[in-house]
């Protein structure tokens, strides 16, 4: 089995850069992100690319929103977790397309992994790099490519079979309780949303045929103020599966934009729906051995969880 780690990111007090250019320019969270990611913001002088960096007390933070843009790679190299000649393991940031969601559109991970690839020399990169998963635009975390047409099959069958390992860690409203849920989710669930069959209007019959069972197993890490800490472990990948079992369980998600109009209580802000793919298992597509990758929540992520702290 091979197991690899990426390294947690280190967090110091204050609030993160796209908090401040967001306060200071009234900007939406994407914007004051884009910003810091297009070279756009200074703190004492010195460029910061990265949103979710600290500002520490007494620090002047300047915006220049009509400035130049700094060319810079769009995919950190130590963002590729693991390669060989059949798969790509990718620790996706938070804000970038998995795929393309129109045609033409390159600034995607897919694009920007092949961009890093090709950096490195490597032949046989001319072919597009098989997509067999994906994640939400703002979620984190670890992402598989396949590189070949046997690679794909054979993820695409893993990933199909529900023999894949997926764990999320998120934070979520309120004291959330271990469970297992088990819901069929339909494309309008009755107001217009992606949702459980029988959650927002009681089911008159069996789910429809186009419905998708999909299984949630649900565990609390760490109580924090107003929310918890959850491992959320796949047995099934429906879209936004996690979204909405938190939120139908009226546990939304800390960040939480669309799955969030039943809340009731209290709303923690973020600049994105804080949910992190943690950690990818699968077998090999070629050998069939083990193999799992883990990773850290990013800064945005593990910042929140220290400002929610008890």
């Amino acid at each position: 089995m091979i197991i690899v780690a990426a390294a947690p990111a280190a967090t110091v007090p204050g609030p993160t850069i796209a908090a401040v250019v967001r306060e200071q320019t009234g900007v939406s969270w994407s914007r004051a992100r884009r910003l810091c990611a297009e070279g756009r913001v200074t703190v004492d002088g010195q460029r910061c690319l990265d949103p979710a960096a600290r500002v520490l007390p007494g620090a002047v933070v300047a915006i220049d929103q009509e400035g130049p843009k700094l060319r810079t790679l769009p995919l950190a190299e130590s963002a590729i977790v693991y390669r060989d000649r059949d798969v790509v393991v990718v620790d996706k940031p938070a804000g970038v397309l998995s795929v393309a969601d129109e045609p033409g559109n390159k600034d995607t991970l897919a694009d920007y992994t092949r961009t890093s690839l090709r950096r490195t020399g490597e032949a046989g990169l001319d072919a597009p790099l098989g997509v067999v998963h994906r994640l939400d635009k703002e979620t984190s975390g670890l992402m598989i490519f396949a590189r070949t047409s046997l690679a794909k099959r054979s993820l695409a069958a893993q990933f199909r079979e529900h023999t894949t390992e997926r764990v999320y860690h998120a934070i979520a409203h309120g004291a959330v309780t271990a469970r297992r849920v088990d819901t069929y989710l339909v494309l309008n669930r009755g107001d217009g949303l992606r949702g459980s069959h029988g959650h927002f209007r009681r089911a008159s019959g069996a789910a429809p045929a186009e419905a998708r069972q999909a299984i949630t197993h649900i565990a609390p890490i760490a109580a924090l103020a107003g929310a918890t800490l959850v491992e959320c472990r796949l047995e099934t990948g429906r879209q936004h599966q996690i979204r909405i079992h938190l939120s139908e369980l009226g546990h939304p998600l800390v960040g939480e934009r669309v799955y969030i109009r039943d809340h009731a209580g209290p709303k923690i802000d973020a600049p994105r729906p804080m949910l992190h793919a943690r950690t990818l298992g699968f077998a090999h597509p070629r050998t069939g051995e083990p193999m799992l990758f883990q990773s850290e929540p990013p800064a945005d992520f593990q910042a929140m969880v220290e400002l929610l702290r008890p």
